[in-house]
């Protein structure tokens, strides 16, 4: 069964890939399309930013008030 896709959640994604894209200094390659990124950057980008969805996660559930 195929999945909808939530476009508030993908604009979310997609928001947080560029902010991190951006604090790596990657930005500029991934506006290019992401050709010119390597799989070691691309890996980068989506690491850090499981790092910061963890962060988060455990931010909620530490106080979940936060919602």
């Amino acid at each position: 069964m195929a999945e909808e896709k939530n476009p508030k959640l993908e604009s979310a994604k997609e928001k947080m890939k560029w902010e991190t894209a951006r604090e790596l200094g990657l930005d500029d390659d991934l506006a290019a399309g992401g050709d010119e990124l390597s799989v070691k950057e691309a890996g980068k980008i989506g690491g850090n930013m499981v790092k910061k969805l963890v962060k988060k996660g455990e931010e909620v559930i530490a106080d979940p008030k936060d919602l």
